[in-house]
C-alpha cells in the first residue's frame, strides 16, 4: 500500500560515495568547507543555488535580527527544561522551538503568505495594490484572524528591527514588490482594524527574504534556525548562571488559586 503521490525516491540535495559528499552538485569539501559561510550554505541547501552577495547579506540580517529578544516564551521554556533534565540539551533546545507558533515566530510564515495573497489578489483582479492589500486585509478582518507580522507589544511607535532590514533591502537593491506591499498592509490596516498596528520582525523579514528570491514555504525556518543559536546561548548561559528555578518559582508566586477548595482550606501567601 502506498500513501501520497506515486513518485521516484529521489532527492537533489545531496549524495555520497566513499571518497566524496555532494551537496547541491557542489563537492563539500572541495568547494564549500572553508570557502562559503554558513549563511551561504543555508541559501544553498535552500534553494539550490549559492546567493549573491546580497541575498546572503539580506537573509544573514534577518537571522541577526530574529535570533534573540530576551526572555521570550521559548527562551524560558528551554531554560526551565534544562533546569530540570540538565542532561538533555538537545531537549531543552527542543522544548523551546516546539513552543514557536502562530503567535511566536511563526508570524513571518503567515505573513509572507499574507503578502502573496494581496500580490496574486492585485494579479488577477487589476486592481491597485492599496485596493487589493485592503480587500485581503478585510477578509483577514472580516474572519476574525489576526493580521500576521503587524503589532507589538513593546515596540509601539515602530519596530527598530524592521525598519534596518527595509532599509539594508534598499541598500542592496532589493527592496521590491514584497516590501512595497508588506508597507502598504500597515496603510490600510487603520481603516479596517480602527487602529494602527506597525510592521514589527515577523513581516520585515519576509518581504525582504521573498524580494531577495528566497522560497515561500521555507520562510517558517528562518526563524527557528535563527532561535535554535540564541537557545544554545541561554542554554549555556543556564549551565553557568541557571536562572531556570527562579523563573519557574516566579510564575508559582504571580498565579492565585481561586478553584473548588475544602472547607477550611487556606492557599499559601504569594
Amino acid at each position: 500500500m502506498k500513501i501520497g503521490a506515486d513518485t521516484s525516491p529521489t532527492t537533489r540535495i545531496s549524495g555520497s560515495n566513499p571518497d566524496t559528499i555532494i551537496v547541491r552538485g557542489h563537492d563539500l569539501v572541495g568547494e564549500l568547507i572553508g570557502r562559503i559561510s554558513f549563511t551561504d550554505h543555508i541559501w544553498l541547501l535552500i534553494a539550490g543555488t549559492l546567493p549573491s552577495d546580497a541575498q546572503r547579506r539580506m537573509l544573514d540580517a534577518t537571522l541577526v535580527a530574529i535570533a534573540e529578544h530576551g526572555l521570550v516564551p521559548s527562551v524560558q521554556t528551554a531554560r526551565m527544561t534544562l533546569a530540570s533534565a540538565p542532561e538533555a540539551l538537545q531537549g531543552a533546545v527542543a522544548a523551546g522551538l516546539l513552543g514557536c507558533g502562530s503567535v511566536i515566530l511563526g508570524a513571518s510564515a503567515t505573513a509572507g503568505q499574507l503578502f502573496a495573497e494581496i500580490i496574486a489578489e492585485q494579479d488577477k483582479a487589476g486592481l491597485s495594490m492599496e485596493q487589493a492589500a485592503a480587500d485581503v486585509v478585510g477578509r483577514y478582518r472580516a474572519a476574525k484572524r489576526a493580521i500576521p507580522g503587524y503589532g507589538h507589544p513593546l515596540h509601539k511607535g515602530a519596530d527598530p528591527r524592521a525598519l534596518r532590514l527595509l532599509d539594508l533591502a534598499r541598500e542592496l537593491g532589493l527592496y521590491g514588490r514584497h516590501c512595497e506591499v508588506a508597507r502598504m498592509v500597515e496603510t490600510v490596516i487603520p481603516g479596517i482594524v480602527g487602529k494602527s498596528l506597525v510592521m514589527n520582525i515577523s513581516s520585515a523579514i519576509p518581504c525582504v527574504l521573498l524580494d531577495a528570491g528566497y522560497p515561500l514555504l521555507a520562510l517558517r525556518g528562518v526563524p527557528l534556525l535563527a532561535r535554535t543559536a540564541g537557545l544554545v546561548g541561554h542554554l549555556l548561559e543556564e549551565q553557568t548562571h541557571p536562572i531556570g528555578f527562579l523563573m519557574s518559582h516566579a510564575a508559582a508566586s504571580a498565579i492565585t488559586y481561586d478553584g473548588p477548595a475544602p472547607e477550611g482550606f487556606v492557599a499559601n501567601e504569594n
